[in-house]
């Protein structure tokens, strides 16, 4: 399964009322490290289909759930589980570690 985009409007069907957790990525077209990064979710977003789902969210067309998030910088990734933020990871990183992370968190 690919990545789902959400939009603010969006945000809280696909993510807060979801049956498996979700990985939430706060990415923008101009960010370098966020295209860096979208390979590899996409690959483990194939990967765990089924146990979670990976939701992009572009903060640029959509402020006001980045916002609400806290999100200061990007990109922002957060772990939800039954509606709620439970973890969250700032900046790029390698498909290695970002497998790390899903595996520890879910």
């Amino acid at each position: 399964m690919a990545t789902v985009s959400a939009t603010d409007a969006t945000f809280d069907e696909i993510v807060k009322q979801s049956d498996v957790p979700v990985i939430v990525d706060f990415w923008a077209e101009w960010c370098g490290p966020c295209k860096q990064i979208g390979p590899a979710l996409e690959e483990l977003s194939a990967e765990y289909e089924g146990r979670i789902k990976i939701v992009k969210v572009n903060v640029d067309e959509n402020p006001s759930s980045p916002a609400a998030m806290g999100v200061r910088g990007i990109p922002a990734l957060f772990m939800f589980k039954g509606g709620e933020a439970v973890d969250q990871k700032i900046g790029a990183a390698p498909k290695a570690a970002l497998k790390d992370w899903i595996d520890g968190a879910v």
